[in-house]
């Protein structure tokens, strides 16, 4: 414990009552530790957080987390960081969420407007004066024109056919 950790510990005691060290106090009794800039000694704190039996591996944030409670160091959310990284057993055991894409299938471009639509339904409106409490959308994908059709949420497959036919088609 050199130079080095005296600066921290300078800066650190700098910090207390104002904003930045609110939540920070000197000694084991109070709110969190100030630790020594020791490498050693950070390193064995890191590996005990992480291997221990009741922590099993928790990953970066979590381990931060759990951390920040009652310790704190200089660069300690960055030591933090590395330390998950080079967790060999976590790189192994680490689960891919997201199935393959596959190729590319281009969508065809439309060769004529309105001969390819896409729609959509918005739900759960206020109902307006008329009794419609949703909006369907009727995209052109070749002019990127639309149409904005009020309709109730309870109309059958019919009445909205006819509503389409009505207002787009002709």
């Amino acid at each position: 414990m050199g130079q080095g950790h005296d600066m921290e510990l300078q800066q650190f005691i700098g910090w207390l009552g104002t904003d930045k060290g609110k939540d920070y106090q000197m000694g084991a009794d109070n709110i969190r530790v100030c630790m020594p800039g020791e490498p050693l000694f950070k390193r064995q704190i890191l590996k005990e957080g992480y291997q221990s039996r009741l922590s099993l591996h928790p990953g970066m944030t979590k381990m931060y987390k759990d951390l920040k409670e009652s310790l704190w160091w200089n660069g300690m959310k960055s030591d933090v960081v590395n330390f998950v990284a080079q967790c060999l057993v976590c790189q192994k055991a680490k689960i891919e969420h997201q199935r393959l894409g596959g190729t590319l299938q281009p969508l065809e471009v439309p060769q004529w407007k309105w001969d390819n639509i896409s729609m959509d339904f918005v739900t759960h409106l206020p109902k307006s004066t008329r009794g419609h409490d949703s909006v369907c959308v009727i995209v052109d994908r070749l002019t990127k024109c639309a149409h904005f059709l009020p309709i109730n949420q309870k109309w059958s497959m019919d009445k909205l056919a006819e509503t389409y036919i009505r207002e787009v088609v002709r």
